[in-house]
């Protein structure tokens, strides 16, 4: 008889500050690791991560940088399948980053100006992208997927 999916989950609370950071990076790669994510997943989910706290901490307003930044990650993984989510959520003006419009690339270094990339690289180091609004919160949820090695992690 198959064995279900595998689910492990943890939460973190940050501030809206660069010194969090790190420690929520370090966090997310610690659990990471422990229940298997493969390195690369880790880094992409890191990069996403690092990215959606430096909105919240570049762009929040008054609320978003008092109130505390609920980190939640899971792992699901079965014989077939595997995938890791962070959410990230924090008391900040509705922003959806999963379906805001992404800055159109410079032609040239004289056309580019600082910002506007986070999107696109959240976009383009996840698999999965989704924000719902809830309890007058943003929750950015960010998956990557991989297929599980019969030899163990890859």
């Amino acid at each position: 008889m198959p064995l279900g999916p595998t689910r492990h989950s943890a939460e973190l609370q940050v501030r809206a500050a660069i010194a969090d950071v790190r420690a929520a990076s370090e966090w997310m790669a610690e659990f990471g690791m422990r229940h298997q994510v493969p390195q690369a997943q880790v880094e992409r989910l890191d990069l996403c991560l690092n990215e959606a706290l430096a909105n919240v901490i570049s762009y929040g307003n008054d609320t978003a940088l008092a109130e505390p930044i609920v980190l939640a990650m899971h792992v699901v993984t079965s014989q077939a399948t595997a995938e890791a989510s962070v959410t990230v959520s924090d008391a900040g003006d509705e922003f959806d980053m999963a379906h805001a419009p992404v800055a159109e690339r410079p032609h040239s270094l004289a056309e580019a100006e600082p910002g506007g990339l986070g999107l696109l690289m959240l976009r383009s180091f996840s698999d999965a992208l989704d924000y719902r609004r809830e309890n007058d919160r943003n929750a950015l949820t960010f998956t990557v997927r991989w297929t599980p090695s019969a030899n163990g992690p890859t």
